[in-house]
């Protein structure tokens, strides 16, 4: 079984590499002036539109970077591929499950995201207003393209050519097509469930593995790959992150999601 996220009692017993993620989907600079603001001493900013999205696509509203945008990211940050990596946000919010997911797909095997936020964690941690120096490394990803899904996939196994199980992260509202108010089309991708991410949370956290288990293990066998999509591939991450550590082996994510899936094909509602 996955271990996704990471207590602030286990995070005191290492001596990892942080990441701060966090961001404001209202305010895009908030997440920078936070982290200039304070910061877990040591942690770099990792931008969700700046640095985990790359906003110049067509493929959706926060689309998938290039494997070179992301060996780039990861050779800036020094990162290397065994380093114990702890990323954080404010807490229950989908910024740092992105850039978890994005780290896995690179091939880091010791990343963690914090169930706390950073709120929690500056009451243990030293924080400070300066930005580390970092020395860059020369770290060559190790791709794993398994967790990724593009649109021609998804066809598939909408199709039934390939297995797989479509999962809903948004509102049901917005799953059913009663309401949409971002994108131009309501609905969802054919064949899809829906459970909403918001249930995933609460007071500030993600859930225990336990109650995640009890919320998520009845969605689909557990044998069969499991999809997981949004509005725009954000907070997709955090039903990606969860559904591991309920215990489910093969997950996957749409990163395009519905905001790219509508630019080509039919909907269901």
């Amino acid at each position: 079984m996955a271990k996704v996220f990471i207590e602030l009692a286990e995070i005191l017993e290492n001596n990892p590499r942080f990441i701060d993620a966090r961001f404001d989907l209202s305010d895009k600079n908030a997440g920078r002036l936070m982290y200039n603001q304070e910061h877990i001493d040591g942690a770099i900013y990792w931008d969700l539109e700046g640095d985990l999205s790359d906003m110049f696509s067509q493929n959706g509203r926060h689309p998938m970077i290039s494997k070179e945008k992301m060996t780039s990211l990861v050779q800036q940050a020094g990162l290397n591929l065994n380093d114990f990596i702890v990323i954080y946000d404010q807490g229950a919010v989908p910024f740092a499950l992105r850039a978890y997911f994005l780290l896995e797909w690179a091939g880091f095997k010791n990343i963690y995201v914090s169930r706390s936020g950073f709120e929690e964690l500056k009451t243990k941690l030293l924080v400070s207003k300066i930005e580390p120096v970092i020395t860059h490394s020369t770290t060559i990803p190790q791709w794993n393209n398994s967790i990724l899904l593009t649109m021609d996939e998804v066809r598939q196994v909408i199709a039934k050519e390939k297995e797989g199980q479509l999962i809903d992260a948004r509102s049901n509202v917005r799953y059913r097509g009663e309401s949409e108010p971002i994108d131009p089309i309501a609905g969802h991708i054919p064949t899809a469930i829906n459970f909403d991410w918001e249930q995933l949370k609460k007071d500030g956290k993600f859930l225990g593995q336990k109650e995640l288990q009890e919320k998520l293990s009845n969605l689909a066998p557990n044998t069969k790959p499991i999809i997981a999509y949004c509005g725009s591939g954000v907070t997709a991450a955090p039903l990606y992150g969860c559904l591991k550590e309920a215990g489910y082996e093969n997950v996957q994510l749409y990163v395009g999601s519905y905001s790219d899936w509508i630019r080509e094909n039919e909907v269901e509602t």
